[in-house]
Order: structure tokens, then sequence, then C-alpha cells
């Protein structure tokens, strides 16, 4: 039962990022100028440079602009990604995204793609690769960043209407598995430059 319920979820969320997308185009070459104030953490191709930040680079376009636009306005708070955000406009914010989501990822899986975590295949890839423009990659993640994003999720710092649920039911040792497969996975990026 629950598993037809988050796939209506998903279309319903996946439609409104469709919406979101058409309303501004990014130039990627425009995001390239701004990245000057990412790459200290992020890199300036996407792959993160600290264990406490994300790789972004081939992440999908609308799940970069909702991250950066929710850090803006207040919806999700970082104690610097909601200072950076601030002063972005929509144009500069969907400039970034275009050049960080132009980005071509290549992965290379440590296990067997079926002893992926069953949980996370459908959204997030075995190979850690979101098929979805709402959802992220997990690919190469770091342990840390996995593990303190599930318990964000879990303790309601975070909120998603699919990943809230999920990860109320995650125990510490079941976040530290997911968060290791992932993890595990060799990320890198083509840059673009």
């Amino acid at each position: 039962m629950i598993r037809p319920i988050l796939l209506a979820l998903g279309g319903v969320i996946l439609a409104g990022a469709g919406l979101a997308q058409e309303k501004l185009a990014g130039d990627p070459e425009e995001g390239r100028k701004l990245v000057r104030q990412c790459q200290t953490c992020h890199g300036r191709d996407g792959v993160a440079r600290i264990p406490i930040a994300p790789h972004i680079g081939g992440e999908p376009m609308p799940y970069l602009t909702a991250q950066l636009t929710a850090f803006r306005e207040g919806t999700r708070e970082h104690e610097m990604m909601t200072v950076v955000a601030r002063g972005l406009t929509d144009q500069a914010i969907a400039n970034l995204a275009a050049w960080y989501a132009q980005q071509q990822v290549q992965v290379v899986l440590s296990a067997p793609a079926e002893d992926a975590p069953e949980a996370c295949v459908s959204c997030h890839g075995a190979d850690g690769l979101s098929g979805a423009p709402d959802v992220p990659n997990l690919a190469g993640e770091s342990t840390i960043y996995l593990e303190t994003q599930l318990k964000a999720f879990r303790n309601g710092k975070r909120t998603h209407d699919i990943m809230s649920d999920i990860a109320a039911e995650l125990s510490d040792q079941d976040i530290r598995a997911l968060a290791s497969w992932y993890a595990a996975i060799e990320f890198s990026v083509l840059t673009q430059d």
C-alpha cells in the first residue's frame, strides 16, 4: 500500500517541479561566472571539497533551483547556505543551477547493484543517480553528510513529503548502512571548463 502512495506523491511533486522549471531558464555560462561563491565548499565542478557539503555537479536543475530558493527564503536553513543564498536573485539561482546541472558525472559501484538499499533505489537509483528532476543524486556523498541529512529528516529539522516518513522509520544503524552504501560509490565529474 505504501509504494502506490509514494508513487502518486512522486508524480505530484514531479509535475510541480516541471512547472517551476519552465518559468525561468538558466544560462550555464552566466552561472559559471557566479561559482566563486560556491566553489570553496562545492568545488567549481560541483565535487564537494569538505565532507559536510554535498556534491552538486550533475544534480537535476529543478532540484538545485528548489534547494537554493528554499535556503534564500528560509524554508530550509543552514548556517552558511542561508547567508549565501539570501542575496541571490531568481535569475542567479537559475544560472547557478544550470551550470552545476550540466556537469557530466560518472559513477562506479563498489558492490553489485542488487545489493543497493531497496528503500532508496526507486528514487535515488542503485548507482546513486536520480532519474527524477526533484530528487538529488546520492552517489559518492560523504557518510557524514548523508547521515546528517537522514537524521534531519527523521527529527523534523528538514522536511519533505516522502523523505520525512521514510526517515522516521530508520534506526541509527539503518541510517549508517544507507549512508555507507552511497558513500562507497566512486563519484567524479567530467569538468566542463
